[in-house]
Parts: structure tokens; C-alpha cells; sequence
């Protein structure tokens, strides 16, 4: 379901940052930008709302993974009460942070579909973020001789890269379902 006032939405998104800035001692600059234009970089994120962190604490931010980051995005997206499959309308990022993950996740696919194909043998990434996992199945999708799933459970959901005719491994107790999509 698309936000429905989004200008009201950058509003309160703007009211909370300034409290946890404030609140928090940081040293950050922010931009807002409600329907940003679309950039080859971004191209597999369209959101609603961009959210452009900057200034003496971005390496704060970015550290960890850009954990404070993620969260400054969840806290956000939980305010507005969007629901998971909305969360990708509500976008942070800082000093180019999220343009270079998306970079290094295709490289990523890149070099995991080449092993497969060398290898027959599946690759399995580590954990990582629905939006992550996106990139992922994404950057392979046109790959017609493999097949990429989303496994394991919770913050443990990763991506497994295998030949298409490979079949699926028997799934391990506590593991969830194990099936590999057709395309």
C-alpha cells in the first residue's frame, strides 16, 4: 500500500530525526526528498521517500555495516507503520553508503554465479537483509542456467546460488522449507 500523504510522512520523518540527533549528540546533516528522481545506481529501489544522511559522524553511521543506519531507517519505517512488503518506500542512506552495497552485491552474484558454473555445486551467501537478498536474486535473474532461493529463518535468511538442474538439498530440522524456484 503506497504512503498516502507524503509529504506528511517526510514531516514526522523529519521530527524524529531532529529529536535522535538532537538527543543523541550526533553531528549529521540531512536531506529529505519525497519521489526522488530514479538513478542507474538505484535502479532496483524506487522509493517514496530518500533519506540522505551526511557530516562529521557518517563513519558513526556507516560503522558495523551501517547497522546505525539501518536502524535509524527501521525506527522510521515503524513510526509511519508500514508494513514489511512497504518498507522498500522508505529509503536512508549516507555518503553514498547503500549505492556502493548495491555495487558490491552484484559483484558479489557475479563472482558466486561463475563458481557454480565451474563447480556445479551451490554457493551459499551469508545472511543478509530482504532488501539485500533482493539484489541478489535480481542480478542473477537473466542467468538462465541458474536458480537462486532464500533460505534459513528470521535474520538468518540468506541466498543459496545453484545450476538449475540442480535439485534441492532436504531441508534441515529447524532450517524451514527448502525449495528452489523455477523460472
Amino acid at each position: 500500500m503506497p504512503i498516502a500523504d507524503k509529504i506528511a510522512a517526510a514531516k514526522k520523518i523529519d521530527a524524529l530525526l531532529k529529536s535522535l540527533i538532537a538527543t543523541g549528540g550526533f553531528r549529521l546533516r540531512y536531506r529529505i526528498m519525497v519521489d526522488p528522481p530514479v538513478r542507474d545506481e538505484r535502479e532496483w529501489e524506487r522509493p517514496v521517500i530518500l533519506v540522505d544522511l551526511s557530516g562529521p559522524d557518517s563513519d558513526l553511521v556507516l560503522e558495523h555495516g551501517g547497522e546505525l543506519l539501518r536502524a535509524f531507517e527501521n525506527v522510521s519505517q515503524e513510526m509511519l507503520r508500514l508494513g514489511p512488503h512497504e518498507h522498500e518506500q522508505v529509503v536512508f542512506d549516507c555518503m553514498g553508503h547503500r549505492e556502493s552495497r548495491v555495487q558490491e552485491l552484484k559483484m558479489a552474484a557475479g563472482v558466486a554465479a561463475e563458481r557454480v558454473r565451474k563447480s556445479g555445486v551451490p554457493y551459499q551467501f551469508s545472511p543478509m537483509t530482504s532488501r539485500e537478498r533482493r539484489i541478489i536474486h535480481l542480478a542473477l535473474r537473466d542467468e538462465l542456467d541458474l536458480k537462486t532461493e532464500s533460505q534459513g529463518m528470521g535474520s538468518h535468511r540468506y541466498v543459496v546460488v545453484a545450476p538449475k538442474n540442480a535439485k534441492a538439498p532436504a531441508s534441515r530440522k529447524g532450517d524451514g522449507a527448502i525449495t528452489f524456484r523455477r523460472r
